[in-house]
């Protein structure tokens, strides 16, 4: 019975070894304390200039302005980031999305919505190559893209919250892209 306990104990002591250093693994590089720079510049030092229109996108069009196109009374900013979101409330309830990528092509796109099973159709916007989107288990809703002249890919995505949205659902993401491609007028 105790070369049974031993046995186990050097065992499990094998084992544990085995983990432990099968769990490590060499990083290339210096270390950098959380929150430090890491670029020689010192802490704190950050080139906000960079920066300066980081945001731009969420504004090009006015809530107002969306609510109008998509049919409701209101859009209320919901998230503004990598992506920006408006929530439409009044008469049509929708979630409207807006999202670009400055080095993105229309291609990646394209393969990205048919990898997600969505249909999509060539389109023109403002005189710009674009492609609709939609996803066949969510008929109300759909996605425009386009290539902006000098900002990388947008799109515009509508999805009403009710099922019983009726018209061409595509019809509000091309008003919003003309607007953005037209320069927000």
């Amino acid at each position: 019975m105790r070369r049974r306990t031993v046995a186990t104990a050097l065992t499990l002591l094998a084992l544990l070894a085995l983990a432990l250093t099968g769990c490590t693994r060499t990083v290339d590089g210096d270390p950098v304390a959380v929150g430090g720079s890491g670029g020689g510049q010192a802490q704190g030092n950050v080139d906000t200039d960079q920066f300066d229109r980081l945001l731009l996108e969420c504004s090009l069009v006015k809530p107002e302005q969306i609510a109008q196109i998509v049919g409701g009374s209101g859009a209320e900013s919901t998230f503004n980031g990598a992506i920006c979101r408006w929530l439409v409330a009044g008469a049509v309830t929708a979630d409207v999305t807006f999202n670009w990528f400055e080095n993105g092509t229309m291609q990646v796109e394209k393969d990205t919505a048919k990898r997600l099973g969505y249909t999509t159709e060539n389109v023109r916007v403002a005189s710009q190559a674009a492609f609709t989107q939609r996803d066949p288990n969510r008929p109300a809703a759909c996605a425009v893209t386009a290539k902006s002249p000098d900002r990388g890919i947008y799109t515009w995505w509508v999805e009403p919250r009710t099922t019983a949205a009726t018209g061409d659902p595509c019809e509000a993401p091309t008003k919003l892209m003309e607007l953005v491609l037209r320069g927000g007028q």
